[in-house]
């Protein structure tokens, strides 16, 4: 025996314990680039230690296609799929944005979480209420989606994304069926 890699089961070299890296949760910003970047750039900021951000993609500028389909499928396949919640920042014009619509769709679609969070720049209806897209509103009246307004701890964001999770797991109440915004309102 040469002493390398002799160790009894379960054991590690100088009788260190094994070490759990811990993962971090992947996570998808959907926002509106031109109105809420600020915000989302600050998000980074403030939870890039605590989730794996995908990436900050305007696919306004990069899907280069007139295609609806082949959009959808980039959505899917490079913004949504690999994460496990999408969080849309919701400030004063992303109700009006046909992209924010698709990846809340294309979230559902994969019955993965869903968290709104009301940025300190949203805007309120008659009624005192947020404004935001009617996809996420649906899904939030129904209790797939959860609810929260801008938190910079991240614990409460934590928590918020915990129970998003919750909720996700009753898949009954995915409200998808209506159709996909065709342009973004102006």
């Amino acid at each position: 025996m040469t002493g390398f890699g002799n160790y009894g089961f379960g054991q590690q070299p100088f009788g260190l314990p094994h070490l759990v890296v811990p993962t971090k949760s992947k996570v998808f910003i959907s926002y509106h680039h031109d109105g809420d970047q600020a915000y989302y750039d600050r998000f980074v900021r403030l939870f890039d230690a605590h989730y794996e951000i995908i990436t900050d993609t305007s696919l306004e500028r990069r899907v280069d296609s007139d295609d609806v389909d082949y959009q959808q499928r980039v959505i899917r396949e490079e913004h949504v799929t690999g994460s496990s919640v999408t969080i849309v920042l919701c400030g004063p014009e992303s109700w009006k944005r046909r992209w924010i619509d698709w990846e809340i769709h294309m979230t559902l679609n994969k019955q993965h979480a869903l968290l709104g969070i009301a940025l300190p720049t949203a805007v309120t209806n008659h009624l005192g209420q947020i404004i935001a897209p009617d996809r996420l509103v649906a899904n939030i009246n129904s209790g797939y989606a959860h609810w929260m307004q801008w938190t910079e701890d991240p614990q409460v964001l934590r928590s918020a994304i915990d129970t998003a999770r919750i909720k996700a797991r009753v898949v009954q109440n995915i409200r998808n069926s209506e159709p996909r915004m065709q342009r973004s309102r102006s």
